[in-house]
């Protein structure tokens, strides 16, 4: 799989997906600053599964109509990266073959998997 890991999301989640062997782009590595419009667009047209803390990507794709090839959107209460690696970590093991073209929500406690 490959994964566009958005600035919010942070340096360490990028390091700990590159080292689980995965594709991925890291905007706060790559392209700090970049605008959410150029992020979506972005892993559209590559085909990469966006990973973001930033909810303003739920209002892009379902109030919007943005094309992707799957959110991944944390929702944690503890944003240190070590707890985001957990928080995902958990959902790969359980839902990785289901990440392609889907919104999911990831809590500490939850997955949900959102009808776009």
């Amino acid at each position: 799989m490959r994964f566009l890991v958005d600035e919010c999301t942070g340096p360490d989640v990028a390091r700990w997906l590159h080292q689980q062997g995965y594709e991925i782009f890291s905007v706060y590595d790559e392209n700090k600053g970049m605008e959410d419009n150029d992020i979506i667009r972005k892993a559209f047209d590559e085909d990469w599964i966006l990973i973001t803390n930033d909810k303003d990507f739920g209002e892009k794709i379902f109030r919007d109509q943005y094309p992707h090839k799957g959110v991944v959107l944390l929702r944690i209460d503890d944003e240190r990266g070590e707890n985001k690696i957990k928080v995902l970590d958990r959902l790969f093991q359980k839902y990785s073959e289901n990440l392609n073209g889907q919104f999911v929500v990831v809590t500490e406690n939850q997955v949900r998997f959102a009808k776009v």
